[in-house]
C-alpha cells in the first residue's frame, strides 16, 4: 500500500504568521500530505516562527529541541523552519543553532517548499513548478467563516526596536484586483468576516488604482479599499491590523463609519513619552496620537480602541513611564497588548541604545499597565449590561457554551439552546449581555441573523 505522508504545522506569533501558515498548508495539501494532529505522528514538522521578542524565539528553540528528540527516535522525520527567525537570519547564526532543521526558509521562500520535499521523497512526491510570489499561493482555509487577507507585507518604517524590515523585507503592496478577487472568493464560499493584514496596513497603495470603482468616494487608497470591501455581497464584517498613526488620514477616519466596518480600531502607540517615541523612530507625538483617537471617536462614538505598548524601552525613566500611564488613562483603551522590551539583534536600538531598564522594573511597569487596563475595561464592559450586541459565533464547547466576538471585538459567551449547539458556529447572532468580566461578556441568545 502506498505510504501517505503526514505533516504537523506549528505557528508562533501574529495574524500575519497565521495567514502565512495557511499558505504553507495549502502547498502541503496540494502535494498530497495529510495533517497529523500530533508531532509524533508526522513525517514532516514545520515550524512558522516569530522573532518580535526574545521570549518568542526562546519558545521556538524549546520546541525544536523537543522535535530533535523525536528525530533521534525516527531519523526519517523532516523538520522545517520558516517565518521571521529564518527571514532575519542573514549571517546564518540562528541556522547554526538549529542543526536538527532540514529546511530553513524565509517566508518569501515558501514557494520552494514543495521542491525541497520532493527532493527528499522522490518516490512519493512530484513537485509542481514553484509560484513566483508566495502571496499568490491561495491560503488553505476550508469552510472558513472568518479569514485573514494579507494586503501588504514587509515594512519600511524602521522603528528602532523592530526586526520586521529585516525579517520580511521592505513594504510591498498586493494589487487591488488580487485582494478583491480573494475576498469575493471567500464570500462566495460562505465567509462572513475578513481581517486585512499588513505591518502598516493603512499605508496601502494600489499598483492598479484603475480597478477602484468609479463610484468609490475615497481618494486615499486604503480608505478606498475598505469601501470596495464594504460593497462585496456576503461579507458582513471587516476590520484590519495594524495601522500606523502616521497614515490614519481623514478619509481613513471617515471609513471607520462604513456599515460593515466593525466598531473597533487597533492603533499601536508604543509609548506615551515624546522622547521615547523619538528614540523609537515612531515619527508622531503623544499629542498627535491623542488627537487622532479623539477624531476617530467623534466620527464613531461607540468605537472601541486597542493598542500596543512597550514598557522598559532603552533609557525609559520612571517619569517617562508615568507619561505612558497618563496617556493610557486619557485614551481609555479597551485592550492593550503589553510587551516588556527586549533588544533584537540587527535593529537600530540594539546598536545605538543600551538595554538599561532592569528586568524586575520592566515587570513592575508591565503590571501597572495591566492592572490599569483591567480596571478600565471592566468599567467599560459594565455599561454593556442589558444591551444587545451582534456576535459571530466561532466555537461551541462540550458544555454547550458558545463564544465569539462582538462588533467591538469583545469576547461574548452564551449558553446555546440544546437543539442549536451544532448549528450556530459561523452564524451571526444577537446576544443580550447579562454579566461582564474583564475579558468575557456573558449573555443570552436573542436571535439568529445569518
Amino acid at each position: 500500500m502506498e505510504k501517505k505522508l503526514r505533516y504537523h504545522l506549528t505557528t508562533f506569533g501574529c495574524q500575519m504568521n497565521k495567514n502565512d501558515s495557511e499558505r504553507a498548508e495549502s502547498l502541503l495539501v496540494d502535494l498530497g500530505l495529510e495533517r497529523a494532529l500530533r508531532p509524533e505522528e508526522a513525517d514532516f514538522l514545520l515550524v512558522n516562527t516569530c522573532s518580535v521578542r526574545q521570549a518568542a524565539e526562546d519558545r521556538v528553540f524549546g520546541l525544536l529541541h523537543l522535535f530533535a528528540k523525536l528525530k533521534e527516535k525516527r531519523p526519517d522525520i523532516l523538520i522545517g523552519v520558516t517565518g521571521c527567525m529564518a527571514g532575519r537570519d542573514k549571517d546564518g547564526r540562528l541556522r547554526a543553532k538549529l542543526p536538527m532543521a532540514d529546511f530553513f526558509l524565509g517566508t518569501v521562500e515558501l514557494p520552494q517548499l514543495p521542491r525541497l520535499l520532493a527532493e527528499h521523497w522522490p518516490d512519493f512526491l512530484e513537485a509542481p513548478a514553484p509560484q513566483a510570489n508566495y502571496l499568490s499561493i491561495a491560503p488553505y482555509r476550508p469552510g472558513a467563516k472568518q479569514a485573514y487577507v494579507t494586503v501588504q507585507t514587509g515594512c519600511s518604517k524602521f522603528c528602532s526596536y523592530c526586526v520586521v524590515p529585516y525579517a520580511r523585507g521592505l513594504e510591498k503592496n498586493r494589487p487591488l484586483r488580487e485582494i478583491l478577487d480573494e475576498i469575493r472568493s471567500l464570500a462566495a464560499a460562505g465567509c462572513l468576516e475578513v481581517t486585512l493584514l499588513g505591518q502598516a496596513v493603512n499605508a496601502y497603495r494600489a499598483s492598479d488604482p484603475e480597478n477602484f470603482s468609479a463610484a468609490n468616494p475615497f481618494r486615499d487608497h486604503f480608505a478606498a479599499l475598505l469601501w470596495e470591501i464594504n460593497e462585496i455581497k456576503g461579507i458582513e464584517r471587516f476590520h484590519y491590523t495594524a495601522p500606523h498613526p502616521l497614515h490614519l488620514s481623514e478619509e481613513g477616519i471617515e471609513a471607520l463609519a462604513l456599515k460593515k466596518h466593525i466598531r473597533f480600531l487597533h492603533l499601536p502607540v508604543q509609548s506615551g513619552s515624546n522622547e521615547i517615541l523619538r528614540r523609537m523612530n515612531r515619527r508622531y507625538t503623544r499629542e498627535q496620537y491623542l488627537d487622532l483617537i479623539e477624531r476617530a471617536r467623534a466620527r464613531v462614538p461607540e468605537l472601541a480602541l486597542g493598542t500596543d505598548i512597550i514598557v522598559g524601552f532603552s533609557g525609559e525613566t520612571a517619569e517617562q513611564f508615568e507619561e505612558t500611564v497618563d496617556l493610557y488613562r486619557l485614551a481609555a483603551f479597551d485592550i492593550a497588548y503589553l510587551a516588556q522590551y527586549s533588544a533584537r539583534s540587527g535593529t537600530l536600538a540594539s546598536r545605538a541604545f543600551k538595554d538599561d531598564v532592569p528586568r524586575e522594573e520592566k515587570k513592575r511597569r508591565w503590571r501597572v499597565l495591566q492592572n490599569l487596563m483591567e480596571e478600565i475595561v471592566l468599567q467599560k464592559n459594565k455599561k454593556l449590561i442589558g444591551q444587545s450586541v451582534r456576535v459571530l459565533v466561532c466555537d461551541v464547547d462540550s458544555r454547550g457554551f458558545a463564544e465569539g466576538n462582538s462588533d467591538q471585538m469583545k469576547r461574548v459567551r452564551f449558553l446555546c439552546p440544546p437543539d442549536q449547539s451544532d448549528s450556530l458556529v459561523g452564524k451571526l447572532v444577537w446576544v443580550r449581555i447579562q454579566n461582564t468580566r474583564e475579558w468575557v461578556l456573558d449573555g443570552v441568545l436573542e436571535r439568529e441573523l445569518l
